[in-house]
């Protein structure tokens, strides 16, 4: 198993995703600092889309070497009553037009909660290179929460994955989105 991964639960080795296990993304402490610049990106599209009603979430593709910006979404999923209007799909579709390829292995997106399974295999049909996420989202994530999409090895890529890079501000955009909504 790859060394950015670990098994869920202290202590345990890691185990193929073949074998019936799913691994967690590495933490917050492996971001870089070009990743930390872009959480701050994609946490101003998070706001932006919760000013405008969206569930706060934001995303931004980068290219990894350079870290050039290619593409920044937040979620649009009222305003255009799609159900895929998750910045992450947004970004990604921005980030193949400005590049002219919908191969992004030379990528990096940062996003402000974990994917949802519809995300996370948009991710890996885009072979995108490197995922960095804010909040773990028990409900629907699946980078690590309900299972990983991003590292199953029956598929034909895998996406390394650091989670929790500003999860406590990302996770804290959320809650009070939902809080004032209840209102």
């Amino acid at each position: 198993m790859r060394a950015w991964f670990s098994r869920i639960g202290a202590g345990q080795p890691a185990q193929a995703v073949g074998q019936g296990a799913w691994v967690q993304p590495l933490g917050a402490e492996h971001a870089t600092s070009v990743d930390l610049q872009m959480m701050e990106q994609a946490l101003a599209q998070a706001r932006e889309a919760g000013a405008r009603g969206e569930v706060p979430v934001g995303a931004v593709v980068y290219i990894t070497q350079t870290g050039q910006v290619v593409a920044q979404a937040g979620n649009t999923r009222e305003a255009t009553q799609r159900a895929t209007g998750h910045a992450e799909i947004d970004a990604l579709e921005a980030a193949s037009r400005a590049l002219g390829t919908w191969r992004l292995d030379a990528c990096t997106l940062v996003v402000t909660l974990e994917p949802c399974a519809m995300c996370a295999g948009a991710l890996v049909q885009a072979r995108i290179g490197r995922v960095v996420f804010g909040a773990m989202d028990p409900k629907a994530g699946f980078v690590g929460s309900l299972g990983n999409v991003l590292c199953d090895e029956r598929l034909n890529h895998r996406v390394r994955a650091i989670g929790g890079v500003r999860g406590a501000e990302s996770g804290e955009l959320l809650r009070e989105f939902f809080r004032a909504r209840r209102k």
